[in-house]
Order: structure tokens, then C-alpha cells, then sequence
């Protein structure tokens, strides 16, 4: 079986990472099988076999692939014959790259408190300290403004309505990569936070809920 280390809060059952989150929706997408693996922040050497220090991590048999990315590109060459991820759809690296530049730092903002109170005690230290540094201020002063963040982001969310008013998925008429690379972003939310970032009416909502039943 496919094995993937699978970044992990308190609870080892809270799974949260955004790029894991894709990587998990690629391998169902594909039907292959996986045992998901708890990992935490400070759990480097846990990885080091990989060569670096983040997760994803997959395994599978001789092989071993970190980035999510990378592994996407690895599950498309490795099982062929299963559906295709469509990584050479057009859209697909600019969804990536808008996902990780945009989308992901204005979650961050109204989440990274509760991420951080969702982790355990070892995990926490980490987690301020680093993300403290990235933002040069607490935590808490960051999720002071998310009302403001949560407006920034639902200006940033038009093109994504735009998109899914005129086609089932981001990547067309069924899912691919794409659809699963904004869906960790937003699994990502849920998963940690009880702020809700998107209304009940919005086509981004619908289309997350169609995601969250799919697989």
C-alpha cells in the first residue's frame, strides 16, 4: 500500500495541510489505496529520509516523492490507466500558484490562532514562533483584523465564481488537479477553524460541498 505522511494536529485524527489535502484527493481520484501517516512540525527526522523537511511525503515501494506538486506529476506518470489528474490542462500551474501566493496567505490570517491552538504543545512553540516572525506580530493581533482579511479575500474569490459560473469544475466538466489544489485550501479552513470564510449561497460554497461528497 501507498504511504504518505500526512501533517497531523493534537488530535492525530485532524488532518489540516492544504498541499496534503490535494495530494489525498488525487489519490482517491485515481482509486489508489492509502495509509496516511501522523506527522508533526517538529517531527523532522521522522522525513529525513526524504531529503527535506515537509510534508507531503509518499511512499511507494521503492519509490519516494515529496512536493505535493512533484507527486501529483509522479501519481499521473506511475498510474496511467487510472483517471488523469489533467495536469496539462492550461489553467493548472496558474491555479497553483494563485492558491499558494494569494488564496493561502489571506486563510493564514484568520486561521493561524486556531491552527496553532489546534497543535500540540511541542508543535505550538514552533508554530509561534515561526509564523510570529513571518507576520512581525502575535498571533493574536494577525486574527484581530480577519474581518478585514475575510472582505480582502472575498474580492480575491471572483475569478473562482466567475469560473465555476460557467463550468462544473475548475478544470472542466470533471474534476482534476486543479479543483483539488483550491480545495486544500479551503479543507484547510475547515479543518482547523470555526470562522466561517464562505456563505452558505456562494457557488464557491456549492462547489467546495460537491468536492467534500465526491470521494
Amino acid at each position: 500500500m501507498i504511504k504518505m505522511y500526512d501533517l497531523a494536529g493534537a488530535d492525530e485524527n485532524r488532518r489540516f495541510s492544504p498541499y496534503c489535502w490535494r495530494i489525498r484527493m488525487a489519490l482517491a481520484h485515481k482509486g489508489l489505496d492509502v495509509e496516511c501517516l501522523p506527522w508533526h512540525f517538529t517531527e523532522k527526522d521522522k522525513i529525513k529520509f526524504s531529503g527535506q523537511e515537509r510534508v507531503p511525503v509518499l511512499i511507494d515501494g521503492i519509490n519516494t516523492v515529496s512536493d505535493s506538486w512533484e507527486i501529483a506529476k509522479y501519481l499521473e506518470s506511475a498510474y496511467p490507466e487510472s483517471p488523469s489528474l489533467k495536469l496539462d490542462n492550461g489553467e493548472v500551474l496558474f491555479i497553483k500558484f494563485w492558491s499558494e501566493t494569494v488564496l493561502h496567505p489571506v486563510i493564514l490570517e484568520m486561521i493561524v490562532l486556531e491552527i496553532h491552538n489546534n497543535l500540540s504543545p511541542e508543535d505550538q512553540s514552533y508554530f509561534r514562533e515561526s509564523r510570529e516572525k513571518k507576520f512581525g506580530k502575535p498571533l493574536e493581533e494577525v486574527v484581530a483584523h480577519r474581518q478585514e482579511s475575510l472582505n480582502r479575500m472575498q474580492k480575491l474569490l471572483k475569478p473562482l465564481r466567475s469560473t465555476l459560473s460557467k463550468q462544473v469544475f475548475l478544470s472542466g466538466k470533471t474534476p482534476g488537479f486543479s479543483d483539488y489544489i483550491v480545495f486544500g485550501a479551503f479543507q484547510w479552513a475547515r479543518c482547523m477553524s470555526n470562522f466561517s470564510i464562505l456563505d452558505t449561497d456562494d457557488i464557491v460554497y456549492k462547489w467546495r460541498d460537491k468536492m467534500l461528497n465526491m470521494h
